[in-house]
């Protein structure tokens, strides 16, 4: 089955698009359920730790089950169940014209996008790196990175359940120098940490407001992990400057109260991900830029 699916170039980017699809389905599931079920679980600690002031009995098991699994697919409004041929994606949707095919309740058309630009990213890394373990690699990195982006667009939180694991994948991956050597991976991890780390406490200083939240550092860390330090700069620069453009933009011509924060990991993703493909490019137009190729 391997053979079949992975034989030609073609075949690759075939089997690769379909499986982010199908990855991109799950992932609306992660940016939706996973902020649920952090704050579930603060307030059962929360609860937790009440009972034991009060000298009372607290069972977790008496709480409704809510994960990444259960409860099973709903409508919100109706509530009847999501069938399997009522979430293939992208079809289904097209399928049920975007809305319940109980109720007729109008479907967020978010998710069908979700799963049709993880769809088309998995195919860009598949066009340019074949059937190969860079390929997969940076197709995992593609899929957090989307679940971060989303998650933290909607929540402003970037959570450790994705940022480290992810730092840990990218120091295994280049265990085997996939993208860069073991050392430069950890010095990646770390200086991208301690870089961001850096402004913080900088900006928190002279200003006393806090410009940027922890998860920022972490997913700097874990683009370092995956991609060596040697690009940080290149990455804190074009995530920078996106982000000054947008949130300018955004002020200017929509309106948007300046008081308000934009998250800025979504820029830190995009900026990673175009790194990670066109990394080598890049670098070699920076040190031109700079003077020192």
């Amino acid at each position: 089955m391997f053979d079949v699916l992975f034989a030609t170039h073609s075949a690759t980017m075939i089997s690769v698009f379909v499986l982010s699809l199908c990855i991109g389905s799950f992932l609306n599931v992660v940016v939706y359920r996973l902020p649920i079920m952090m704050r579930r679980q603060l307030e059962m600690d929360c609860l937790s730790l009440n009972a034991e002031d009060d000298e009372q009995e607290f069972d977790p098991r008496d709480q409704e089950v809510f994960n990444l699994s259960k409860p099973a697919s709903a409508c919100p409004k109706c509530n009847s169940p999501i069938r399997a041929w009522q979430n293939i994606p992208v079809i289904s949707f097209l399928w049920l014209k975007g809305k319940c095919a109980n109720c007729k309740t109008v479907i967020s058309p978010r998710y069908p996008s979700v799963e049709l630009v993880t769809g088309l990213l998995g195919l860009l890394v598949a066009y340019l790196y074949g059937a190969t373990w860079e390929c997969a690699a940076l197709l995992v990195f593609t899929y957090f990175l989307v679940a971060l982006t989303l998650i933290d667009f909607d929540e402003y939180l970037l959570p450790d359940s994705l940022t480290l694991p992810l730092i840990w994948i990218g120091l295994i991956a280049n265990s085997f120098a996939l993208f860069t050597t073991l050392e430069s991976a950890v010095f990646g991890a770390i200086a991208g940490y301690l870089s961001l780390w850096s402004i913080y406490w900088l900006f928190k200083i002279i200003t006393g407001k806090e410009g940027m939240g922890y998860g920022d550092f972490k997913l700097l860390a874990a683009i370092g992990a995956f991609l060596g330090w040697q690009v940080l700069p290149v990455v804190i620069l074009l995530s920078s400057l996106v982000g000054a453009v947008v949130g300018i933009s955004m002020i200017v011509i929509l309106g948007r109260d300046k008081n308000i924060p934009i998250p800025f990991g979504p820029y830190l993703a995009a900026a990673g991900f175009i790194t990670a493909l066109y990394g080598e490019e890049i670098m070699f137009h920076y040190m031109k830029f700079i003077g020192l190729s």
